[in-house]
């Protein structure tokens, strides 16, 4: 990528790279080259001295023949020459140094070559002879005076040399400075300009995509990068706005999903809240025009509609049945009621019809909704809408299960009255048998005493006669008495809250109490669960039972027992021992018994009465839960009401 970010920062690290590696390569080579300077810088300056010892050896000659100062002499020159020929100076010669170097020593070699050593190798010559003539000797002096006359000028040829070494090195130096000056110059450069495009190209984009990664976070994707380049930043800042572009489009989405979400939600608490109240206030009282008016008032409050209806009536009726109303005034017309119920009415099938306000000219929109439970219809509940307003799908729904909640209402109350009038049925039906078994056959037999005694009363018979039917009579009130107690006594027993385990319980503490004799009560009815007629029946049976033990068995003890199994197959068996029975059909005639058979034939049951082997009598009742509400005679009744 020919914008790359990365290319660019290795751009400007090799060029770094290269101007560090520049300012080592030139310093080795300046280094390089000053190598030798100094000490040839001291080798020349050594040259200035030996000249002025050279001198030196000649001005403190004493003697002309003078061996020691003579060899002095030579030694002095000899170590001038290996100085002066020195391979430090030469070394730096070789490097190439400024021809001011190259030609101030030519200078002095040629001096040394061509003026001072000719002289001096004059001198020692003559020096070294034994006897010298006076023309020697004037030679020889000549030469000390010639060597002491162009010391001075050679020795400053020397120094020229020496002062053009120490230039040519300081200029080394010099260039070395300048070329890292240069260099550091070059690498600031480069440093200032790779930070300025890190500021630029790296940094204010990279802010820029964070501000706008911030308010994406919280939800702003208006934002876009403006940083577009054709670098990676830029190309990240193009795949931002892409992504912020999509990312608002499918959060918008989110959101009107979200607000129909909630608008479903809203509605759908609406009608949960609707049902509940209803269904609250249908359950918790009986059914009744002010229960239904506060349903309807609910339905006005949370749907918006105005005054509400409810009729009772069937499809095809000429006539409806105004059961509740929030309007004060019936907005139908008393000349038109009957084709006006059959708008309200329909066909059974929920609609909106149109009918005049009263007293305008105005049509008001109504919604009939059908009061029906499975295929029963009851009637209609009618709203009325505002002028603007039309029924949504799912406020048709909602009005249309309200109206199905009422109609189970009215069904359940009907079940309820229903089951009221069965049992008020079933108790008369009982109290009649035991009416007719007991008080109606005391009084045919009182008949039959009375008749007897008006007959020898009128035959004059004797009065011992007389007295017997008279204490009969007497007998026989007194049982018409007991029995009419006993009856009374049975008609007031109530159901409580208690289960039937107390009941029982407390029925047989009394009859233990008025005889007493001592009665056990076994109780193995655990959790089966009796309906409140099998629990009267039950316990009618046992007192009749008891009843007849305190009466006629002359038992010393008794026990009733009641089990129930998982299967709720119900075991109830009282027993006692009495004198017991000698036929059971003659015990079916007497002392209540067949009310007993027929309260057993109720619960769907089978009754018998039996001899225990050691003595004594035992009456089994056996019956299911499950058969106690479905039984032939119960069905015979049900059938007697609905036919009236």
């Amino acid at each position: 990528m020919k914008n790359s970010l990365l290319l660019r920062f290795g751009t400007v690290i090799t060029i770094l790279f290269i101007l560090a590696v520049s300012g080592m390569m030139s310093s080795m080579i300046i280094a390089e080259t000053a190598e030798g300077y100094a000490a040839a810088i001291n080798q020349a300056g050594t040259l200035r001295m030996q000249s002025y010892r050279i001198a030196s050896s000649l001005v403190h000659r004493t003697k002309f023949h003078d061996e020691l100062a003579t060899t002095r002499t030579r030694s002095l020159v000899t170590e001038y020459n290996q100085r002066l020929f020195s391979h430090r100076i030469h070394d730096v010669l070789s490097k190439g140094p400024h021809s001011n170097v190259t030609e101030t020593y030519h200078q002095v070699e040629s001096q040394w070559q061509q003026l001072m050593l000719p002289n001096l190798d004059e001198y020692l010559t003559l020096s070294s002879t034994d006897s010298l003539t006076a023309e020697q000797r004037r030679q020889l002096d000549s030469s000390q005076r010639n060597y002491l006359a162009l010391v001075d000028n050679f020795v400053d040829d020397i120094h020229s040399f020496v002062e053009a070494l120490e230039i040519d090195a300081e200029e080394k130096n010099q260039q070395l400075r300048i070329i890292q000056i240069v260099l550091l110059s070059l690498t600031f450069l480069v440093a200032l300009v790779s930070l300025y495009l890190t500021k630029t190209r790296v940094l204010n984009p990279l802010r820029n995509l964070l501000a706008c990664a911030n308010a994406a976070r919280h939800g702003d994707f208006s934002v876009r990068s403006r940083y577009l380049g054709d670098d990676e930043l830029g190309q990240l800042g193009q795949a931002f706005n892409v992504m912020a572009e999509d990312l608002s489009v499918i959060y918008a989405d989110l959101e009107n999903r979200v607000r129909k979400k909630t608008h479903d939600l809203e509605q759908s608490n609406r009608s949960l809240e609707l049902l509940y109240s209803a269904t609250k206030r249908l359950s918790d009282s009986s059914l009744s025009e002010a229960v239904l008016i506060a349903v309807i008032h609910d339905i006005e409050a949370l749907l918006g509609v105005n005054n509400g209806t409810i009729c009772l009536g069937q499809p095809g009726d000429d006539h409806a049945y105004r059961y509740a109303s929030t309007r004060k005034k019936d907005f139908l017309s008393q000349e038109k009621r009957d084709s006006q119920c059959a708008l309200c009415l329909g066909d059974g099938r929920s609609h909106t019809f149109k009918v005049a306000a009263p007293g305008s000219q105005m049509e008001v929109n109504i919604f009939s909704a059908p009061i029906r439970d499975k295929n029963q219809q009851y009637g209609v509940l009618l709203v009325e809408l505002p002028e603007s307003m039309q029924l949504e799908e799912w406020q048709e729904r909602l009005l249309e299960t309200v109206a199905s909640h009422i109609a189970l209402a009215i069904n359940v109350a009907k079940q309820v009255t229903q089951s009221r009038k069965l049992s008020l049925m079933e108790e008369r039906s009982v109290i009649a048998r035991e009416l007719h078994d007991s008080i109606a056959q005391s009084l045919s037999y009182l008949k039959i005493q009375v008749a007897k005694l008006e007959k020898a009363i009128n035959e004059e018979r004797d009065k011992r006669e007389i007295l017997l039917v008279s204490a009969a009579l007497r007998s026989a009130l007194n049982g018409a008495y007991r029995q009419l107690r006993e009856l009374l006594t049975t008609f007031r027993l109530k159901v409580t809250d208690a289960d039937l385990g107390k009941l029982l319980s407390g029925t047989v503490a009394e009859f233990e109490n008025r005889s007493g004799i001592p009665i056990d009560f076994v109780n193995q009815i655990g959790n089966c669960q009796f309906t409140p007629n099998a629990e009267i029946h039950i316990i009618q049976i046992i007192r009749e039972a008891l009843s007849n033990v305190i009466r006629h068995a002359n038992a010393t003890r008794a026990r009733v027992a009641l089990e129930c199994d998982q299967t709720g197959r119900v075991n109830v068996s009282i027993e006692d021992d009495g004198i017991g029975i000698n036929d059971e059909g003659d015990m079916m005639q007497h002392y209540g018994l067949p009310i007993m058979k027929e309260r057993a034939e109720w619960l769907g049951g089978r009754l018998t009465i039996e001899e225990q082997p050691g003595g004594g009598t035992r009456i089994n009742l056996n019956f299911n839960i499950t058969d106690a509400s479905n039984t032939e005679s119960k069905k015979l009744l049900i059938e007697q009401l609905k036919h009236g």
